[in-house]
């Protein structure tokens, strides 16, 4: 009888934590259901459900041709191929290399780009450019440290005007658990956001429990006649027209 994946995770993902090592159990994982140990982690044909519900209504999606979309963590390829569907040139990445050879042999001629890349170490030629940054279930997977940083990496990759969505598990007052997943507070939400990207709604999915986020990261680049960035900051300050800010919209919704 094949394992069940997710127990054998709890225990790979606690040793490599305890290990200081915190992304290291996802190859081990991936590797065990290749080789049939386990059943194949997080194992779906299709995309995610919450990223298809908040695909949908959004019309300026539909069609992504001339644009460029990456998914953080893509796993075995659903919601990478999800936004390929959709026109997007679209980048997928994974830490695990069993992870990323499994997409491709279950998307034969798929045009994405599968690549094996570690989160924490991202290649110059990702960074600012992507119209499009899918993260579904990355970032709640790593304690802190390395999600600061991890958040971090993942904002980099917006182009500028770009959208990126975070689907994750949602912080319900339950005791903290001392192994992944770790459901994410509103404030965990904030780390996605920087001078340059801000959280333009925060969704709350109550059946599930989840988060559906969506960031904006500014189009305007600093006007030459602007004063220079404060000392220490690595920002350019922003035009007093766009000084004031709306709090991000709190949607809550069933299913």
């Amino acid at each position: 009888m094949t394992r069940d994946w997710d127990l054998r995770a709890d225990e790979l993902s606690g040793e490599a934590i305890a290990a200081g090592q915190p992304a290291a159990w996802f190859e081990r994982l991936y590797a065990e259901g290749a080789a049939g140990a386990v059943g194949m982690p997080w194992d779906r044909d299709t995309p995610q459900p919450q990223l298809v519900d908040w695909w949908t209504p959004r019309p300026g999606f539909a069609d992504g041709r001339g644009r460029r979309a990456v998914v953080v963590g893509c796993g075995l390829g659903a919601d990478a191929e999800h936004a390929a569907s959709h026109g997007f040139e679209t980048t997928g990445f994974d830490v695990s290399a069993t992870a990323i050879d499994q997409a491709r042999q279950r998307h034969p001629g798929s045009t994405v780009d599968y690549r094996v890349i570690d989160l924490l170490d991202l290649p110059a030629d990702l960074v600012g450019r992507y119209d499009l940054v899918v993260e579904v279930f990355t970032l709640q997977a790593l304690p802190d440290p390395p999600r600061t940083r991890a958040a971090a990496a993942v904002t980099s990759l917006l182009a500028p005007g770009g959208t990126l969505v975070a689907i994750a598990f949602r912080d319900i007052g339950a005791p903290p658990p001392d192994r992944p997943p770790y459901p994410l507070t509103r404030r965990d939400l904030a780390l996605l956001e920087t001078t340059e990207v801000r959280m333009v709604q925060a969704e709350e999915v109550a059946h599930p429990a989840r988060w559906v986020a969506t960031y904006e990261r500014r189009s305007w680049l600093p006007h030459p006649w602007q004063p220079a960035a404060v000392e220490g900051c690595r920002h350019y300050p922003v035009p007093a027209r766009r000084r004031l800010r709306r709090r991000p919209a709190i949607a809550r919704r069933h299913g």
